[in-house]
């Protein structure tokens, strides 16, 4: 009996080695490199404030009296407090990317800030200062007066895979040198505001005052800057997002060379394909991005590039998603030639451009007016447009404004009213006549792309007319 015992023991040891093996150890790694991570903490000037006016808000019930102080300072503030004078405070983290003094952060850590310091792992605090900022790849370059500073090692983001093991250094709710791990979810992301950041997403816990810190890979070497989470709550619901280091130390060259970051410019408005849209552009599958909109005076207007045309490459890169193709555009560098793969009316063309600079562009939503006119057969009501319209919705030419939507294929499609439709399925709309004959001319039973505008943005929604 103890002999066997004896073995089963054995076994239970050989076949658990393996999979204790393939759980990663940290220990090493947070050692070489949490010295070049820092707690970044900067203060505003106060603002007089409306009489009435209260800072400290009531906190939950049942917490013990020892904690309250905690508790009262992370609950009004999560990224921070109130200093002395009612001076507003923020926490963020940072690391160290070089021995003479550079510091990495994001943007929005130090926006608007009237002092930032810089503390070390070694309780030492140093006020830096802004070398430069990027509000739309959120990166800031400090620098601080030091030498022979503990800094990170630079890796390739772009050799990540989605699955591997991920770890940030940073501060939480202020609590430094906190240490999370976990695996790579998914690469290139798009979300709403940083069109040109390809994030790293992830499902390390993040939280405020993780903001500006470093996310590195297995070998110890920085990949990202942790710069935001999605959250219901405020807080960690796992879903971080990164920017990729490549973006990052392009901005910096650019920080450290000209004063500031310059961004590609193509000049269109695009959205994705769906596979309604694909079908009624005549392709086998949906892929690229759609073009909606053509600014005036840009690359892609000096190039004669069309609404409705449809990316599929950017310098022999493919662009399987419309956000692919922005942080493509966005670093390539300024007054350099490139090249679009484009189909356009189902055919394969190539289109030559040269990046142009990214304006400062502000889009105005315009609120109209409408009068009632005969319904359509599709189920909806349109009118001409008034010039004044025209001059609220920067439209000059063309285009019809939808009054009313009823049942039938346009409602289903998702047009709405005050929906301005521009074209359709490569038929441009001058007028309710050209409108009426175009839409009787429609086929049953198979997707037709329809060009809108709708509170200042084109869009192309696909539909369909039943039998």
């Amino acid at each position: 009996m103890l002999k066997k015992a004896s073995w089963c023991l054995f076994l239970i040891v050989l076949f658990s080695q393996p999979a204790l093996a393939q759980l990663p150890d940290f220990t090493e790694m947070v050692k070489d490199n949490g010295k070049a991570v820092v707690n970044i903490s900067t203060t505003k000037k106060a603002q007089p404030e409306p009489e009435g006016l209260q800072k400290d808000q009531p906190l939950p019930e049942g917490i013990p009296p020892e904690m309250e102080e905690l508790f009262k300072h992370f609950f009004n503030n999560p990224d921070g407090g109130y200093g002395p004078g009612g001076d507003s405070q923020s926490l963020g983290s940072g690391f160290i990317i070089s021995q003479n003094g550079y510091v990495l952060t994001n943007h929005h850590v130090v926006k608007d800030a009237d002092e930032i310091v810089v503390k070390f792992s070694d309780r030492r605090e140093l006020v830096a200062k802004l070398i430069g900022s990027d509000a739309r790849t959120d990166v800031a370059l400090l620098k601080v007066e030091a030498k022979d500073l503990p800094a990170v090692t630079i890796g390739a983001p772009q050799q990540l895979q989605v699955g591997e093991w991920v770890l940030a250094i940073g501060s939480p709710f202020g609590f430094e040198q906190s240490v999370t791990a976990g695996i790579v979810s998914a690469k290139g992301r798009s979300l709403p505001g940083g069109n040109y950041v390809p994030f790293i997403q992830t499902d390390v816990a993040i939280n405020p005052g993780n903001s500006g810190g470093p996310l590195f890979n297995m070998d110890g070497k920085v990949v990202g800057i942790n710069s935001q989470i999605y959250s219901r709550t405020g807080g960690f619901m796992g879903l971080s997002f990164s920017i990729p280091m490549d973006v990052v130390m392009n901005v910096v060259d650019q920080i450290k060379t000209k004063g500031k970051a310059a961004h590609g410019w193509l000049g269109v408005q695009i959205q994705d394909v769906t596979r309604e849209l694909a079908e009624s552009f005549g392709m086998k599958k949906p892929q690229g991005a759609l073009v909606s909109k053509i600014m005036p005076g840009s690359p892609a207007e000096n190039a004669s590039l069309q609404i409705g045309d449809i990316i599929t490459e950017f310098n022999d890169q493919a662009i399987e998603t419309s956000a692919d193709l922005p942080p493509m555009v966005g670093m390539a560098p300024i007054n350099e030639n490139a090249t679009l793969k484009i189909i356009r009316q189902g055919e394969t063309k190539t289109v030559n451009f040269k990046i142009g600079l990214l304006p400062e562009q502000d889009e105005k939503v315009a609120e109209v007016k409408t009068d009632t006119k005969p319904t359509n057969k599709l189920g909806i009501t349109v009118s001409a447009l008034t010039n004044e319209q025209r001059d609220a919705l920067q439209i000059a030419k063309g285009g019809v404004m939808v009054q009313e939507v009823g049942k039938g294929a346009a409602k289903e499609a998702g047009i709405q009213r005050g929906d301005v439709i521009l074209r359709i399925q490569n038929n441009a709309i001058n007028n309710v006549t050209d409108f009426n004959e175009i839409t009787a001319k429609l086929p049953v039973g198979k997707s037709v792309a329809a060009l809108i505008q709708r509170r200042g943005s084109p869009a192309f929604l696909a539909f369909k007319i039943e039998k």
